[in-house]
Protein backbone atom coordinates (compact mmCIF):
# COMPACT_ATOMS: atom_id res chain seq x y z
CA UNK A 1 0.00 0.00 0.00
CA UNK A 2 1.31 3.44 -0.92
CA UNK A 3 2.10 5.74 1.98
CA UNK A 4 0.65 9.24 1.92
CA UNK A 5 3.40 11.73 1.02
CA UNK A 6 1.77 14.81 2.56
CA UNK A 7 2.55 14.75 6.28
CA UNK A 8 3.02 17.32 9.03
CA UNK A 9 6.40 19.06 8.96
CA UNK A 10 8.32 21.43 11.21
CA UNK A 11 8.42 24.10 8.47
CA UNK A 12 7.32 27.61 9.40
CA UNK A 13 3.79 28.54 8.33
CA UNK A 14 4.63 32.26 8.60
CA UNK A 15 7.71 31.92 6.39
CA UNK A 16 5.74 29.92 3.83
CA UNK A 17 2.96 32.53 3.65
CA UNK A 18 5.41 35.44 3.48
CA UNK A 19 6.82 33.89 0.28
CA UNK A 20 3.47 33.96 -1.55
CA UNK A 21 4.29 36.15 -4.55
CA UNK A 22 0.93 37.73 -5.27
CA UNK A 23 0.35 40.45 -2.62
CA UNK A 24 -3.45 40.01 -2.59
CA UNK A 25 -3.16 36.24 -2.25
CA UNK A 26 -0.54 36.69 0.50
CA UNK A 27 -2.83 39.07 2.42
CA UNK A 28 -5.79 36.72 1.89
CA UNK A 29 -3.68 33.81 3.18
CA UNK A 30 -2.98 35.56 6.46
CA UNK A 31 -6.71 36.32 6.84
CA UNK A 32 -7.60 32.67 6.19
CA UNK A 33 -4.89 31.67 8.67
CA UNK A 34 -6.46 33.79 11.40
CA UNK A 35 -10.00 32.67 10.58
CA UNK A 36 -9.04 28.99 10.80
CA UNK A 37 -6.97 29.53 13.93
CA UNK A 38 -9.93 31.26 15.60
CA UNK A 39 -12.47 28.62 14.57
CA UNK A 40 -10.35 25.54 15.36
CA UNK A 41 -8.53 26.88 18.44
CA UNK A 42 -5.51 25.07 16.96
CA UNK A 43 -2.12 26.30 15.84
CA UNK A 44 -1.33 25.87 12.13
CA UNK A 45 1.08 23.21 10.90
CA UNK A 46 2.63 22.84 7.48
CA UNK A 47 1.57 19.62 5.81
CA UNK A 48 4.12 18.90 3.10
CA UNK A 49 5.45 21.92 1.24
CA UNK A 50 2.27 23.85 0.54
CA UNK A 51 -0.69 23.02 2.81
CA UNK A 52 -1.42 24.86 6.04
CA UNK A 53 -3.44 22.52 8.26
CA UNK A 54 -5.26 22.79 11.57
CA UNK A 55 -5.87 19.82 13.85
CA UNK A 56 -5.95 16.33 12.39
CA UNK A 57 -8.07 13.25 12.10
CA UNK A 58 -7.46 9.64 11.23
CA UNK A 59 -9.29 8.08 8.30
CA UNK A 60 -9.62 4.54 7.02
CA UNK A 61 -11.30 3.58 3.77
CA UNK A 62 -13.08 0.30 3.04
CA UNK A 63 -9.98 -0.61 1.00
CA UNK A 64 -8.02 -0.49 4.31
CA UNK A 65 -6.07 2.51 3.11
CA UNK A 66 -5.64 4.83 6.07
CA UNK A 67 -3.79 7.91 7.21
CA UNK A 68 -3.97 11.26 8.95
CA UNK A 69 -5.06 14.58 7.51
CA UNK A 70 -5.88 18.07 8.83
CA UNK A 71 -9.43 18.74 10.02
CA UNK A 72 -9.33 21.84 7.83
CA UNK A 73 -6.62 23.63 5.90
CA UNK A 74 -5.69 25.77 2.94
CA UNK A 75 -3.09 26.37 0.30
CA UNK A 76 -2.43 29.60 -1.61
CA UNK A 77 -2.10 28.18 -5.13
CA UNK A 78 -1.21 30.32 -8.15
CA UNK A 79 -4.65 29.94 -9.72
CA UNK A 80 -6.67 30.40 -6.48
CA UNK A 81 -6.71 29.79 -2.76
CA UNK A 82 -7.75 26.23 -2.05
CA UNK A 83 -9.50 25.56 1.24
CA UNK A 84 -9.76 21.94 2.35
CA UNK A 85 -13.24 21.38 3.78
CA UNK A 86 -12.88 17.72 4.65
CA UNK A 87 -16.55 17.02 5.32
CA UNK A 88 -17.43 17.99 1.73
CA UNK A 89 -20.24 20.39 0.84
CA UNK A 90 -23.48 18.40 0.64
CA UNK A 91 -24.75 19.40 4.07
CA UNK A 92 -23.89 23.11 3.69
CA UNK A 93 -26.17 24.23 0.85
CA UNK A 94 -27.65 27.12 2.88
CA UNK A 95 -24.21 28.43 3.87
CA UNK A 96 -22.95 28.15 0.29
CA UNK A 97 -25.93 30.20 -0.99
CA UNK A 98 -24.56 33.19 0.93
CA UNK A 99 -20.85 32.54 0.42
CA UNK A 100 -20.33 34.50 -2.80
CA UNK A 101 -18.01 33.64 -5.69
CA UNK A 102 -16.31 30.22 -5.47
CA UNK A 103 -15.99 26.77 -7.02
CA UNK A 104 -15.88 23.40 -5.33
CA UNK A 105 -14.34 19.99 -5.82
CA UNK A 106 -15.04 16.97 -3.61
CA UNK A 107 -13.52 18.57 -0.50
CA UNK A 108 -11.89 21.65 -2.02
CA UNK A 109 -13.27 25.17 -1.97
CA UNK A 110 -11.60 27.34 -4.59
CA UNK A 111 -11.60 31.09 -4.00
CA UNK A 112 -9.94 33.58 -6.31
CA UNK A 113 -10.03 36.56 -3.90
CA UNK A 114 -11.37 36.76 -0.36
CA UNK A 115 -13.14 40.00 -1.20
CA UNK A 116 -15.39 37.88 -3.45
CA UNK A 117 -16.79 35.90 -0.49
CA UNK A 118 -18.85 36.62 2.60
CA UNK A 119 -16.38 36.15 5.48
CA UNK A 120 -19.11 35.33 8.01
CA UNK A 121 -20.39 32.54 5.75
CA UNK A 122 -16.84 31.26 5.24
CA UNK A 123 -16.30 31.21 9.00
CA UNK A 124 -19.57 29.33 9.48
CA UNK A 125 -18.61 26.80 6.80
CA UNK A 126 -15.23 26.13 8.43
CA UNK A 127 -16.86 25.90 11.89
CA UNK A 128 -19.56 23.45 10.76
CA UNK A 129 -17.09 21.29 8.85
CA UNK A 130 -14.68 21.06 11.79
CA UNK A 131 -17.59 20.26 14.13
CA UNK A 132 -18.68 17.47 11.79
CA UNK A 133 -15.14 16.09 11.43
CA UNK A 134 -14.76 15.99 15.21
CA UNK A 135 -17.97 13.94 15.22
CA UNK A 136 -19.80 16.49 17.32
CA UNK A 137 -22.78 16.10 15.00
CA UNK A 138 -24.09 13.21 12.86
Amino acid sequence: MTELKTKPTKKSVEQFLKKVENPTKREDSFKILELMREVTKEEPIMWGDSIVGFGNYHYQYASDREGNWPLVGFSPRKQNSTLYIMSGFGRYKEILKNLGKFKTGKSCLYINKLKDVNMQSLKELVFESVKHMKKEEP
